[in-house]
């Protein structure tokens, strides 16, 4: 299906209605030329009967006017056939063809030169319309002159321009189908260009390829050149704020491992109670850090054009990580993520979604914990649950807070599930929390699908 703004259809709508203009004023012309050439065909005819007519003519000595011999045409001893003469004199008519039968034929008054042949078109004795071819013959032994006439019916005219111009629109018409046929292929050879153009920027959008690759034609071409310097140039930003955003941690990092380091100096020459407020303070800083730079990555890294990962594999490098991490816990993990779902988006950043929800599952469960994935109307929900304690519908949405914390006991930062939050709001995803059929708490992260 072709949409209304397509450039295929303006093209094609363009070129069909100049081809049907072309056609129909060809069309009209070559009737009108076949018209004209019927007609001059029809008075040449008309004008060699008007001429053996013309010479048939005498007046021997003082005698009456005669005609020595009649035109050979059979047409004209038919009667109403449509071919006619008539010699009219003074009085009116003096000859007529057989075919008129008792009817004269009504002739325009008019003043001829001698030899000089007028056209006209009369009623004919059957009401047609009649071309007539006439001129003015003076004999040389009689005084006076003598109106020569010859008419033949305008319907050999009009069904000889109507066979004429039925055929011209069936051969119009079909070079008409033919001329749309080869625009139409044009078109799509022509646009040929535009098609790989679009299907290399939905392969990079899907992560296939990185750069659009091949020859393209000379009008595209600085295109492509440009798209591939705005996605080389990406890269560059994307990689250069990953870079700041790591020099900015170490930066910050360092710091505070060294006031650390002074806090416990502190602690071990008695200002336990000071010792103690400073690494409070710190362990915040670190917390915040964390949080703000996350945020700060995964807006970098937003819509980066071909970002597809693969969600199996990044739960399993978890999963592996957590299960030697809660070795003696002895939890049992259930994955069931189908190989074909796709995140579209960064590795780092889903990474760290599943890895906070994961987390945070070992840290509350008792025994099981679960991971599935589903997709549908192009986005993917991955849902982790635990057999652990759960939380309270009315604490549930606190729960996606910064520095939400519910129990002191468990180790955290209580930041967690506040970065899952927003790292899924920057990629248009959300997370929901509920109650797990497990017994414990159900976390359904929504996020675009590759």
């Amino acid at each position: 299906m072709i949409a209304v703004n397509s450039l295929r259809l303006r093209l094609l709508v363009g070129a069909v209605i100049w081809i049907f203009l072309a056609l129909a004023a060809a069309g009209a012309v070559l009737a009108a030329l076949f018209r004209a050439h019927v007609e001059r065909r029809l008075e040449t005819e008309l004008a060699i009967q008007l001429e053996q007519i013309a010479a048939a003519l005498e007046r021997p000595g003082a005698g009456d006017l005669i005609l020595t011999h009649q035109p050979s045409d059979p047409r004209f001893r038919k009667p109403y056939s449509g071919f006619y003469w008539q010699v009219d004199g003074v009085d009116g008519a003096i000859f007529r063809s057989r075919s008129l039968w008792d009817v004269a034929l009504h002739l325009p008054r008019d003043t001829l030169p001698d030899g000089g042949v007028h056209r006209h078109r009369i009623l004919g004795p059957e009401g047609q319309r009649l071309i007539v071819l006439e001129r003015t013959v003076a004999l040389a032994d009689a005084a006076g002159s003598y109106r020569v006439a010859a008419a033949t019916d305008e319907a050999e005219l009009v069904a000889a321009a109507a066979a004429f111009t039925r055929t011209l629109v069936v051969s119009l018409g079909v070079l008409a189908i033919a001329l749309v046929a080869a625009v139409a292929i044009q078109v799509q050879v022509g646009l040929k260009p535009l098609h790989r153009l679009r299907a290399g920027v939905a392969a990079i959008r899907q992560g296939r390829v990185k750069r659009l690759e091949g020859p393209f034609p000379t009008e595209t071409q600085p295109l492509v050149e440009d798209l591939n310097a705005l996605l080389q140039r990406n890269e560059e930003i994307v990689a250069r704020g990953r870079t700041q955003a790591g020099t900015l941690a170490h930066g910050l990092k360092t710091p505070l491992t060294i006031l650390a380091n002074e806090v416990d100096r502190l602690a071990e020459d008695g200002a336990s109670q000071l010792s103690a407020a400073m690494r409070g303070q710190i362990a915040t800083m670190r917390q915040q850090i964390d949080y703000h730079l996350a945020r700060a990555r995964a807006a970098v890294s937003l819509d980066v054009p071909g970002a597809r990962v693969p969600i199996a594999p990044s739960v399993a490098a978890i999963h592996r990580t957590l299960a030697r991490l809660y070795i003696d816990r002895d939890l049992q993990f259930a994955i069931d993520i189908p190989l074909d779902h796709v995140f579209r988006g960064e590795q780092q950043d889903l990474e760290e979604m599943l890895g906070n929800l994961m987390d945070n599952a070992c840290k509350w469960a008792k025994h099981r914990i679960a991971a599935t994935s589903r997709r549908h109307d192009g986005r993917l929900t991955i849902t982790i649950e635990d057999d652990g304690p759960g939380l309270p519908h009315e604490k549930q949405g606190h729960a996606l807070a910064p520095g939400a914390r519910f129990d002191e006991n468990v180790p955290g930062t209580g930041l967690g599930l506040a970065i899952v939050r927003d790292l899924a709001i920057l990629y248009s995803g959300s997370i929901e929390l509920g109650s797990s059929s497990l017994g414990g708490l159900r976390a359904d992260l929504t996020l675009p699908a590759g």
